[in-house]
């Protein structure tokens, strides 16, 4: 049995991957300071011997007293609804964040893994984006809290790692959904499901022709459970994600079909700095995880439509 400290554990993603940890026979320390997080997507794992859940800012140093054996840091907001709430803060909890899992890590011996972003690449000008690639990010704009402040995260796990001798490792995770999603978190897939379950007009930013890749959330935690397990020598960067790559008015479509939902597409200028592609090169994650995603779209959005049915949100029209 390892003991895991999972920050961000109450998060969307994070909840899910306690609690594959937890299926797996290990303990789980969950640290959230529910910014994003909620005790409700851990509650099912609440009466579990092997389950400890701490209220925590990862901005400030932590379970210092705690001997871990692997940590996951996936402690941030994800969507820009969330991350531009507070920017300064944003910025910290990536950055101090980041130091003080590492510094933890460094401590205890434990094996550490930052989950990382796309929006390192920021509008890419190469397509698809592998992991070589520096990315075309605007330093100053809206988005750069999150963007800037994941690059500075990858930039001191390799630094702990070349000068500390920190066991680390990095990917980037694309676009993901499945249920556990906040329904108003401004991202486009719960975006599109509520509209469509409410009958209202489905908004698109820009003109739809913009692209991204989605993966479902069981597919991501495989291959962040993996990269875990690769050997020590292999850090990363690695990229996360499905490599189908959709229109955002191709996905507006189908979620229209599947609900079989009477409502229409309206369009809305595009905000600043959205990138206007976004697909993963996954040969890496391919060769040295041996992991690709294995839910296509329809099957994925199937089962995040019935779990947003199921939240108080909704008085269907």
């Amino acid at each position: 049995m390892k003991k895991i400290l999972v920050t961000g554990g109450a998060g969307f993603i994070g909840s899910h991957l306690c609690t594959r940890l937890l299926d797996e026979g290990h303990y789980v320390i969950c640290l959230d300071n529910y910014f994003t997080g909620s005790k409700t997507n851990v509650f099912h794992l609440l009466d579990n011997p092997n389950f400890e859940l701490l209220e925590h800012d990862i901005i400030t140093p932590c379970c210092m007293d705690k001997q871990v054996d692997e940590i996951y840091n996936l402690a941030c907001p994800a969507s820009p609804i969330h991350y531009q709430y507070d920017p300064i803060k944003t910025v910290k909890t990536s950055v101090m964040g980041a130091i003080n899992v590492l510094d933890l890590a460094r401590k205890t011996g434990a094996k550490v893994l930052q989950a990382s972003t796309s929006e390192v690449y920021g509008d890419p000008i190469v397509h698809p984006q592998n992991e070589a690639y520096w990315g075309n990010v605007n330093p100053i704009g809206r988005r750069s809290c999150y963007d800037e402040g994941k690059r500075c995260a990858e930039t001191l796990f390799m630094d702990y790692y070349r000068e500390k001798k920190v066991k680390i490792k990095i990917i980037r995770i694309f676009n993901t959904y499945g249920p556990r999603m906040l329904p108003n978190d401004g991202r486009v897939v719960s975006n599109f499901i509520i509209q469509a379950l409410q009958g209202r007009e489905i908004t698109i930013y820009g003109d739809g022709s913009q692209t991204r890749s989605f993966q479902y959330v069981d597919d991501l935690i495989e291959g962040m459970v993996r990269m875990m397990n690769s050997g020590n020598e292999f850090v990363g960067p690695v990229n996360i994600g499905n490599p189908v790559e959709f229109t955002i008015k191709e996905l507006a479509e189908k979620i229209i079909r599947l609900i079989d939902s009477p409502s229409k597409i309206v369009y809305k200028p595009l905000p600043s700095d959205d990138p206007k592609q976004r697909k993963p090169d996954i040969s890496l994650a391919k060769s040295r995880l041996n992991w690709e995603p294995q839910i296509d779209l329809d099957e994925g959005l199937l089962r995040v439509i019935d779990y947003l049915k199921k939240q108080p949100i909704f008085t269907l029209s």
